[in-house]
């Protein structure tokens, strides 16, 4: 019998597979004080608490599987036993991410921020504004985040560009560019959206260079994590006016009271929202009970990030518990 551990309502998980234990516990930082913790063998982190993984993933000493509701997994990487099997969330936040990076982008562009700001006023302000229609958009990262956004974004007429860590092309024969032809595609590009990972080469990707190298008044979305942008950097093109900016994740974050991307010109900030919609639970919980389906049959895992695809379930120690 593995013990698995979820924040989740075992419920919502049912039917449970035999040979599995589902408990719902959010361990955070309390590893210490939590009975059975060196018994969990699958462990699904919580979404929208602080968890100090340094602490409880060391606790975790029959831990096979490590489930995380999140599409990136950097904050979690570095605690990650050599044995555990990583799995993140591909899928469960497209459809919210993709959405929000669409409204982000149009409010940039329409100027909703501005006509907001004079409604609060009480002030009609009439002023020509720039269309999605007509204009490049340069896709940066082409996982399944940026096919999602791509699909909803070819019904406003605008040219796609994509890039991604290796570059191929399609099922439709559309060209994936490398991240080293970034240069000469940036001054092609409205507007560049950032939907990669974060990594060791995607950390300060988008720097003094890469913002120089992009058009005149060209606008910034960024729905990935805010290190992939120097921050002072951004600020250095936005004060001036040359560059816009949509940002759903900034560096630092939460973005403190005070900070210069608060006031500076043409910058819309989101709270780090992209994938918190309606639409992620049904889509995390089909996630987590074909996980345990597989887990439970010794099947490969989905979504493995790192580790063996095929982890071993592990009996808790002394476990009489019925699944």
């Amino acid at each position: 019998m593995s013990l698995v551990w979820t924040p989740l309502d075992p419920a919502v998980l049912a039917p449970v597979p035999a040979g599995l234990r589902v408990e719902q516990v959010d361990p955070g930082g309390r590893a210490a004080d939590l009975d059975e913790i060196a018994d969990v063998g699958f462990y699904v982190p919580a979404y929208d608490t602080p968890v100090d993984f340094g602490v409880v993933l060391p606790a975790m000493t029959s831990l096979r599987v490590l489930q995380t509701q999140t599409a990136g997994v950097d904050v979690v990487q570095a605690h990650r036993p050599e044995q555990v099997t990583l799995c993140n969330a591909r899928g469960v936040h497209d459809a919210s991410t993709a959405e929000l990076a669409v409204t982000l982008l149009l409010a940039s562009l329409r100027g909703i921020p501005d006509f907001v700001r004079a409604q609060d006023e009480g002030r009609w302000a009439y002023e020509p504004r720039r269309a999605l229609a007509d204009h490049t958009v340069l896709l940066v990262g082409y996982g399944s985040i940026g096919a999602a956004l791509e699909r909803r974004l070819e019904p406003f007429e605008c040219h796609l560009l994509r890039v991604a860590r290796t570059p191929r092309d399609t099922t439709g024969a559309q060209q994936v560019h490398g991240l080293d032809e970034l240069p000469a595609l940036l001054p092609q590009a409205d507007a560049v959206v950032l939907a990669v990972p974060l990594t060791d080469d995607t950390r300060g990707l988008v720097d003094a260079r890469f913002l120089a190298a992009m058009r005149d008044h060209a606008v910034l979305v960024n729905v990935s994590r805010g290190p992939v942008v120097d921050t002072a950097a951004l600020l250095d093109q936005t004060r001036s006016g040359r560059l816009f900016a949509a940002l759903d994740v900034t560096d630092p974050e939460p973005l403190p009271p005070g900070h210069p991307l608060w006031s500076s010109p043409g910058v819309l900030i989101s709270p780090h929202v992209g994938g918190a919609t309606t639409a992620m639970q049904p889509r995390l919980r089909a996630l987590l009970r074909d996980q345990l389906r597989r887990y439970a049959g010794g099947e490969d895992l989905v979504n493995v990030v790192a580790g063996p695809v095929r982890p071993l379930p592990v009996r808790p120690r002394g476990s009489t518990a019925q699944a």
